[in-house]
């Protein structure tokens, strides 16, 4: 990658999509399952046990629908941010950090395809 280049050519950019596509399909599909097992009231015949367990249970069920809440909000933000970074490679402004104007390195893009800073801004904000 030169220092001088300004966005990514349309060859990268499509390799890009592709990849940000998968991860999209892939995250959906795992929400799908967050949100299934959040609405999903498995009782499991704890009716006619001691009152003592079926409290420890509730307390249980409540932590987990809980958990399941937030990791569907973070899944949610993880898709949003996903399409956003379609967005902007239709723009033709992925991969260029929104803090420095520079080409954030491949390497970073493919491990964390919806970055928006390099790791040199990252380290500036510390």
């Amino acid at each position: 990658m030169s220092e001088g280049r300004q966005r990514y050519s349309d060859a990268d950019l499509q390799e890009f999509k592709e990849l940000v596509q998968a991860k999209i399909a892939k995250a959906e599909k795992d929400l799908g399952l967050i949100n299934e097992n959040f609405v999903n009231n498995k009782n499991n015949g704890t009716d006619d046990t001691s009152p003592t367990f079926k409290a420890f249970e509730e307390g249980a069920e409540t932590l987990s629908k809980e958990q399941n809440s937030i990791l569907a909000g973070r899944q949610e933000k993880f898709v949003r941010d996903l399409k956003h970074a379609l967005i902007r490679i239709e723009n033709k402004t992925y991969g260029i950090c929104r803090v420095t104007g520079k080409l954030i390195p491949k390497d970073r893009l493919r491990a964390v395809p919806h970055a928006t800073l390099s790791i040199e801004a990252k380290n500036m904000q510390r």
